[in-house]
């Protein structure tokens, strides 16, 4: 898997740590910390979601011609990931520890059979057909507006 691909695999992990750390302050009834908690991963997946939306997508859409396949799916499952993300964040606004801990664990469940098509399917066809990957996700170490990311 190409280091673009692993990038993004580390940033699925680290959404995954982070929404476990939501779940375990519910666990603990400490509302504060998992407020602070759940908007932490509320940033890393919104960030995780537009790379993949707004230049993963459309470049892989691009080198393969394919705009009814694999991004289609993907799409609409992050229309659903971010439906249970808002539910679960009004409930614990509003301090309904149990419901929220009810829709995390619907959450952790959708986002784990999400993360294993990406991985195991969508990644390695990107990681096949998108010339240029790091560049085209600006994930160079210039932020991808040079040709050192090539």
């Amino acid at each position: 898997m190409s280091q673009a691909m692993m990038s993004l695999v580390k940033q699925h992990q680290e959404c995954d740590d982070q929404l476990n750390r939501v779940e375990a302050a519910l666990h603990k009834a400490d509302l504060a910390s998992a407020g602070r908690n759940f908007r932490l991963f509320d940033e890393q997946l919104e960030h995780h979601f537009r790379l993949e939306e707004e230049r993963l997508f459309p470049a892989f859409e691009k080198a393969t011609g394919m705009t009814n396949g694999p991004t289609v799916v993907m799409r609409g499952e992050h229309a659903e990931i971010r439906q249970l993300r808002d539910q679960a964040m009004d409930e614990i606004e509003q301090g309904k520890v149990e419901s929220a801990l009810a829709t995390i664990d619907t959450l952790n469940v959708l986002i784990q059979q999400h993360n294993v098509k990406e991985e195991n399917i969508l990644y390695p066809m990107c990681g096949g057909s998108i010339p240029n990957l790091m560049s085209v996700l600006g994930m160079g170490g210039c932020g991808g507006a040079c040709s050192c990311a090539a």
